[in-house]
């Protein structure tokens, strides 16, 4: 669904296995030859916690007036303040917690080297998503060449796109199939028929359409995805662990989280699911990524904001008046407390939070944000100083995934780059946390060094000389990263009524919700077309 117009992934400028393999491999277990540096960065959490901490305020110092005050800097937000300007408003504002706006599609550096600190691709939008599409025309991404749309290469993921440690060896693409046997590979088929014929079912997209699920897809938000897999006798521990290494990268969260209905809409809104044999084996559409990830999109989008982005904002209080609306904003630099005035305001905040500073806050808000769960998130940024050795199989690739293990893998920040000869590169390691257990108070508590050591030991298996060759790594905890899409308790609440939501929410009024919360999961795309509806409307 993903793939629109014509486009070729740029193949590879040059073999690199004879170079990473030419590099010294030290003992497993060896101590690093230097010291690794680092520690916590990228989020302020103190900040938002301070909301929930402090039971009274002062007086605020100052009042400001603007037309349109936009609560939230993320995706959301900053295409909501894109549209704004697209309609000739220039008389507003916008609050961001944190020192950069971005949300979770930030980007940072480490010794130098660009990296993502969180979101880290855009797949090629289809047609179902104009807005995004619009972007992209608009920063060069996408232009028509006679008649048709074409993709710069140069912002396509270079090849080769994603290989899997299994076995000992890497192998091509995430999907296993090294060494795997009949009874996979029949299995593997069995779940791309189902895909398949759920796309006839129903009509799946990003960002989703503005009408309810149709009785299939609603059956399917009110169980589990794994549920759904025992149904049909989906039991290989090959194809199992796959499904739930998707719905972990994708929502946070394994099968038995996640509802059927996300489960399936990986697959059936994007590229379908092909097993090997079939049509060539599992495949990705064409992918979107720079050394930044997606922060390469949010900092082209809050560039022309200039002194109308104000960071390190702490939205306290939100009210409709007579007059408009009334915000209270705890500003952390001055450390005092600033009121603003506007006529309306687009609320760009996650659920949880805007039903905490909404004063009286309507039904929908209140039932959305007591059924919505969110997954904490963890990235780590990894500087290394020289190649790793690279075990047997395909050439290092962008995306690395090791099979059977608490991570999601790695990109590598310099795949991107042009450059003739391997060197110095930051590995953006990711993990998701929303299935285990006190999942947010362990990431807050469990110390930096802690986090280091678990995962060098868990990247080791693939690469033993990496804590040799690392020189510092930068761990980045996002408490509240993304929305769980659960099941839906009844056919009113979960994603359902988040759905209802949206739309009830598109009509024109003094406090507009503009959230990929409202999407019951958090991707890009549903996340800038919520915000540029809030800011056309």
């Amino acid at each position: 669904a993903h793939e629109s117009g014509p486009f070729e992934i740029r193949p590879p400028l040059m073999h690199r296995r004879q170079f990473l393999a030419s590099a010294t491999l030290p003992l497993l277990g060896c101590a690093p030859t230097q010291e690794i540096t680092g520690g916590f960065t990228g989020i302020a959490f103190e900040r938002g916690h301070v909301l929930r901490e402090t039971r009274t305020w002062p007086t605020p110092s100052v009042t400001r007036r603007t037309d349109v005050l936009i609560a939230g800097g993320g995706v959301a937000g900053l295409a909501a303040a894109r549209a704004l300007r697209l309609r000739g408003v220039e008389d507003f504002a916008l609050l961001e917690l944190e020192d950069r706006a971005g949300g979770n599609s930030r980007g940072g550096a480490v010794g130098g080297i660009a990296c993502p600190l969180g979101a880290h691709y855009l797949p090629v939008p289809s047609d179902d998503a104009p807005d995004v599409q619009n972007l992209l025309e608009e920063l060069g991404v996408r232009q028509r060449v006679a008649g048709r749309w074409v993709v710069d290469e140069r912002h396509l993921c270079h090849s080769p796109q994603e290989r899997l440690f299994l076995n000992g060896a890497w192998q091509d693409g995430l999907l296993p199939v090294q060494g795997v046997g009949a009874a996979t590979l029949a299995q593997y088929q069995k779940f791309a028929a189902l895909v398949a014929q759920h796309r006839q079912q129903a009509r799946w997209t990003i960002p989703k359409p503005n009408r309810p699920l149709a009785p299939i897809q609603q059956a399917q938000a009110a169980i589990t995805f794994a549920a759904y897999l025992d149904q049909h006798g989906l039991d290989d521990p090959h194809l199992r662990w796959y499904l739930d290494y998707c719905c972990r990268d994708d929502y946070g969260a394994g099968t038995a989280t996640v509802s059927a209905w996300a489960g399936i809409h990986y697959f059936a809104s994007r590229h379908g699911f092909h097993a090997p044999g079939a049509d060539g084996g599992e495949r990705e559409g064409g992918v979107l990524t720079w050394p930044e990830g997606n922060g390469w999109l949010t900092q082209r989008l809050a560039a022309p904001l200039a002194d109308r982005l104000h960071t390190g904002q702490v939205v306290l209080r939100i009210a409709e008046t007579r007059q408009g609306v009334e915000v209270d904003v705890f500003d952390t630099a001055t450390q005092t407390v600033v009121r603003w005035q506007a006529r309306r305001a687009i609320i760009a905040l996650p659920v949880f939070v805007a039903a905490r500073v909404v004063q009286n806050p309507p039904d929908f808000l209140r039932q959305a944000a007591a059924h919505t769960t969110y997954a904490p998130w963890l990235v780590a940024n990894i500087h290394i100083a020289q190649p790793l050795f690279d075990r047997p199989g395909p050439a290092p690739s962008w995306d690395n995934v090791l099979y059977n293990t608490a991570g999601l893998g790695y990109v590598d920040a310099m795949h991107q780059s042009l450059r003739p000869v391997p060197a110095a590169t930051v590995l953006t390691y990711y993990r998701a946390l929303g299935d285990v257990p006190q999942g947010r108070r362990l990431l807050m508590e469990k110390p930096w060094t802690a986090w280091r050591d678990e995962i060098l030991a868990e990247l080791a298996t693939a690469h033993p000389d990496l804590a040799a060759k690392a020189t510092r790594i930068d761990i980045t905890r996002y408490g509240h990263a993304m929305a769980i899409p659960t099941p839906a308790v009844s056919s009113q609440i979960g994603l359902q009524r988040l759905f209802h939501g949206r739309e009830q929410l598109q009509k024109p009024q003094r406090l507009a919700y503009a959230h990929s919360d409202w999407a019951g999961y958090s991707v890009f795309e549903e996340a800038f077309t919520l915000g540029h509806r809030a800011g056309s409307s």
